[in-house]
């Protein structure tokens, strides 16, 4: 590897949209009461949100640490998913749903197929799934749950999935403004 090469790789100028953290990682665990205790006890996480088997073959948890919905998602690992040995997916928050579109139109031009996009339920987050080369997983969205100091979360009667960012736009859950400062976008 010429090293000198790889660190003066950099992003083309004029990226539509702006990736502003790490926002969640999702991992494949065995034992996810054990899982959910030592990332409450040893790291100081909250519990956000629980899956049960009716809602994922195993379940999951999803807890957080600051306002954001989950910083941390737990789901059981299975055959396909050893324990400790992989990551679900990396997720990366950015500012507007106007970006999210961005990000999906700049993929597509680049090839890159998108695997998801819409709205999943915990958290409501619209988003975009894809994968990098070596078939990592990962998340680009905007609009996660914030949970307030009093602990509140959205009760699951008012998650709404959705196919489609067109979908999410036209059917937003409770609280969540879903207009576009430039609706051209979704044509691109």
């Amino acid at each position: 590897m010429d090293t000198q090469a790889v660190a003066a790789i950099a992003p083309k100028p004029g990226m539509p949209f702006q990736i502003r953290k790490i926002g969640h990682v999702v991992l494949h665990v065995k034992d996810i009461p054990a899982s959910t205790q030592f990332y409450a006890d040893a790291l100081g996480f909250r519990v956000s949100d629980v899956y049960g088997d009716d809602m994922m073959p195993g379940g999951a948890v999803f807890m957080r640490l600051n306002a954001d919905h989950h910083g941390v998602a737990l789901f059981q690992a299975s055959r396909g998913s050893i324990p400790g040995a992989g990551m679900n997916h990396m997720a990366f928050e950015v500012g507007s749903l106007d970006e999210v579109i961005q990000a999906r139109n700049h993929l597509r031009r680049m090839g890159v197929t998108i695997d998801f996009e819409g709205r999943r339920r915990a958290g409501v987050q619209i988003a975009i799934e894809f994968r990098d080369p070596d078939g990592h997983r990962l998340e680009i969205y905007w609009g996660i749950d914030q949970i307030g100091s009093e602990g509140r979360v959205r009760p699951p009667h008012e998650w709404k999935g959705a196919q489609s960012i067109e979908a999410a736009i036209a059917d937003p859950v409770v609280g969540q403004d879903t207009s576009l400062r430039d609706p051209s976008i979704l044509s691109g």
